[in-house]
């Protein structure tokens, strides 16, 4: 396969990651291949290597060993800020914003500089403010728009910091327990953003514990264990597998 050929097919690839905490092996020599098509989970028991990846991947830690592959750029040290770059955003389990301003002012450090200060002084243009209220709208929170982050719900949280990455306009979005935490309404508007998403031609990458969502939403299931590729492929093929239900659905 040419570069181009890979760039087109694979989102994200990564040869021989590692990272290590001490004797532990949170990610082992991982080689593994997301597509650009369709929404990936990924999944494992606690332990597994899970989030640990998605930090790498996104440069939150440091790589201990291996390369990371992003949209055909090949990485020996991931930095995050530079991450949006190469077409891939995040966003936490932890919700982070900007909790003392607005929600629409949280879309729109993103739209300017980036950085909190600089963005509130700039002076924003009729398209950062239109981009602002279509990306509000598309996540449920136009009618919050003036509210501060603090004053939200946790489930609104998760919709802003979405929003947020929404805002990076990048091909790729790596999403660490989207679900978690949300009560039944909420969990239905989260599932449906990612469905557009991926409808829209985005990559979809997300951690998940909710065994009903992991069958409802990928196309493409990657099992890990100790830090390993413990499997991969169609999702209901992946979960019927003997050595998935013992190391992960056996838990």
């Amino acid at each position: 396969m040419s570069a181009a050929d890979a760039r087109d097919a694979y989102a994200v690839e990564t040869i021989d990651l590692s990272k290590h905490f001490g004797a532990v092996r949170a990610v082992d020599e991982l080689s593994v291949s997301i597509p650009h098509e369709g929404i990936t989970s990924i999944v494992g028991p606690n332990g597994s290597g899970k989030s640990t990846l998605v930090n790498l991947l996104s440069g939150v830690l440091p790589l201990d060993g291996g390369l990371v592959i992003l949209d055909g750029v090949r990485l020996r040290v991931v930095k995050a800020h530079e991450t949006p770059e190469h077409g891939v955003t995040r966003t936490f389990q932890e919700v982070r914003l900007f909790d003392q301003i607005s929600v629409r002012d949280n879309i729109m450090v993103v739209l300017t500089s980036r950085r909190l200060l600089p963005a509130l002084l700039e002076r924003t243009t009729v398209a950062h403010t239109e981009r602002t209220e279509q990306i509000l709208r598309e996540v449920g929170m136009w009618e919050k728009r003036d509210s501060l982050a603090q004053e939200l719900s946790y489930g609104q949280r998760k919709l802003l910091e979405i929003g947020r990455a929404l805002a990076l306009d990048v091909r790729t979005y790596l999403f660490d327990e989207p679900f978690a935490g949300l009560f039944p309404e909420m969990l239905e508007r989260v599932k449906e953003i990612v469905v557009r998403m991926r409808d829209e031609g985005r990559t979809l990458i997300f951690i998940s514990h909710n065994m009903d969502i992991v069958r409802e939403l990928p196309d493409h299931l990657i099992v890990l264990d100790s830090g390993r590729l413990l499997t991969e492929g169609e999702v209901h093929d992946v979960l019927s597998r003997e050595e998935v239900i013992e190391a992960y659905l056996g838990d």
